[in-house]
């Protein structure tokens, strides 16, 4: 199955990861008569909880903004125009800006894929948590494998993909600690293998639309 992806980037402008959830707040409010799409949030103000098809990242202090299917044509229509970007009261310039737009195929195979997480992987829900906590260290190993089978399995439904084949991974993880709204979470670093294809910069787990879960393929 095809899909679109863009993915916008702005090389001239330097941030910190942890402002991923900054850009979100501007272009969500900038364009908040346009698509829930963009921020995750209805007109009567409930949320959208289905899976973000437009993310805001801040890869290697580049900020990125990655959209797919319909948030991947919203993307190339409104961000065009962008000239700055406003990140609490400091302006930065828009000198420059990268624009992709490409199709993808989804697909699980034979072939095994190496990824590495760019950005921290939140992979554990309050009720998971407590699951993992109780597990010895081999089999935090399996637990976080079958995590990672579910994210997938997640974005792919998202997207309308169905595929017959049983999805695989294998992590190379080491634990991490976050904020997230002002509390401490556990998170992960790190490499998997599995043998379903994701495209570049494809967030899995929890708060994707905030830049968590951000991956890339080793080649």
């Amino acid at each position: 199955m095809q899909i679109t992806q863009t993915i916008i980037q702005f090389p001239n402008i330097e941030l910190q990861t942890r402002d991923a959830h900054k850009l979100r707040g501007y272009f969500g409010n900038l364009f908040k008569e346009h698509s829930p799409l963009l921020h995750n949030h209805y007109e009567d103000g409930s949320s959208r909880y289905a899976y973000p098809l437009v993310q805001y990242k801040v890869i290697d202090k580049m900020p990125v903004l990655v959209g797919f299917k319909e948030g991947a044509d919203l993307l190339i229509s409104l961000f065009l125009r962008i000239r700055e970007i406003d990140i609490e009261g400091h302006l930065y310039s828009v000198m420059a800006k990268n624009i992709q737009q490409k199709q993808i195929e989804l697909s699980v195979n034979k072939q095994l894929y190496n990824y590495s997480f760019k950005t921290l992987w939140m992979a554990l829900n309050q009720e998971n948590f407590k699951k993992y906590e109780a597990l010895d260290e081999s089999d935090r190993t399996g637990f976080l494998n079958r995590q990672v089978q579910n994210n997938i399995l997640s974005f792919y439904k998202s997207l309308s993909f169905r595929t017959d084949e049983k999805i695989m991974a294998i992590t190379r993880l080491e634990e991490k600690q976050t904020l997230f709204k002002n509390q401490s979470m556990l998170v992960f670093s790190g490499q998997f293998t599995c043998n379903a294809y994701l495209p570049e910069w494809t967030g899995i787990g929890k708060a994707v639309s905030r830049g968590f879960g951000t991956v890339s393929l080793i080649k």
